[in-house]
């Protein structure tokens, strides 16, 4: 069957364009009894609405571009769950992509999403890019009037409304937790030592160390980048000095730290305690299930879209605002009291 269209419609009923896109649109000002006659032809002969028309027509696309730097990464998917949950409520539609945490990828993609294909945005930061600390793309996108959001990865120099986790108090909360169970060493493996949120986690981890009066030793931090054998690593730092705590800063590294130290004869928790970041599935289906801190990316998604929305909608002129949510520890069975 052929699409019918507007015009076609109006033509039928013997009124305007315009009298049709309301009555389709639910408006007040068509009466109920022609409102319901167009809608039920409408329906019958399959109308849809043709959302590039529309889009010119009201100057937006209805679409909001979403830039995450790793999709294997379980927070972000939670975060991405949030995000279409919120849209699909609003009438958004999402155009999603990755930047494989590479700043060049990251500037490729903000020039394709940005001069008015889509209506705003939501970005977390590549590592390169937070490691180079080159912004230009994004004052771009600024530049552009594109409303930006930036969660859990920002940068304070661009202005823009932001969905932070406070990483500080979660590496801070996390040590005091290994302490408070009697470990006497706590050891920290990093893979995203170049990301604002995994130095907000280290610069946690001292200052609970420092109100304990333990002295920091950086032979302790495991930074391992992506031509690194976490093994070999993990090896040489657990040859270093007795460790009865390890604390790992994503998923994947948390549940790979926790095979590799099983493979070497250690027992968790009896031996070596271990807590991982992000509550995914990972982590409450291994062996033993690990102790997680939450980051409630399900909820930075959320917010994240309702604020973005509601820029988009409604305050394209107010401050910009930041909010920070709080993370949890859920507690398992890869820690144990000494």
């Amino acid at each position: 069957m052929k699409k019918i269209t507007l015009k076609e419609i109006a033509q039928f009923f013997d009124v305007s364009i315009s009298t049709v896109s309301k009555a389709i649109n639910d408006s007040h000002e068509i009466s109920q009894e022609l409102k319901f006659k167009i809608q039920t032809y409408a329906k019958e002969h399959k109308y849809r609405p043709n959302k590039v028309a529309l889009s010119l027509l009201q100057k937006k696309t209805k679409t909001i571009g979403i830039v995450v730097p790793n999709i294997l990464n379980y927070f972000f998917t939670q975060v991405f769950s949030g995000i279409e949950k919120v849209a699909n409520e609003r009438g958004y539609s999402l155009l999603s992509c990755i930047s494989n945490e590479s700043y060049e990828k990251e500037v490729a993609t903000l020039e394709f999403l940005g001069g008015g294909t889509v209506d705003g945005l939501i970005v977390s930061m590549a590592e390169e890019t937070q490691f180079k600390n080159h912004l230009g793309h994004f004052q771009n996108i600024l530049d552009e009037q594109v409303p930006l959001v930036m969660f859990d990865r920002v940068s304070d120099e661009i202005l823009c409304d932001k969905v932070i986790v406070d990483d500080f108090e979660a590496g801070y909360k996390t040590t005091k937790y290994f302490l408070n169970l009697g470990c006497k060493t706590v050891a920290l493996v990093t893979a995203i030592d170049h990301s604002s949120v995994g130095r907000l986690r280290v610069n946690g981890y001292k200052k609970a160390l420092k109100e304990a009066h333990i002295p920091y030793d950086d032979k302790l931090i495991l930074r391992v980048g992506k031509k690194d054998d976490l093994e070999v690593l993990l090896t040489f730092m657990l040859n270093y000095k007795p460790i009865d705590g390890i604390m790992a800063l994503d998923e994947i590294t948390a549940v790979e730290v926790l095979r590799l130290i099983k493979a070497r004869g250690y027992r968790v928790p009896e031996d070596i305690s271990v807590v991982g970041f992000t509550n995914g599935k990972l982590s409450r289906y291994v062996t033993p299930a690990l102790t997680a801190v939450s980051q409630h990316g399900t909820f930075i998604g959320e917010t994240a879209a309702k604020v973005l929305i509601e820029r988009i909608e409604n305050n394209k002129n107010t401050d910009n605002i930041t909010k920070v949510i709080k993370t949890s520890l859920i507690v398992r069975d890869s820690t144990k009291r000494v």
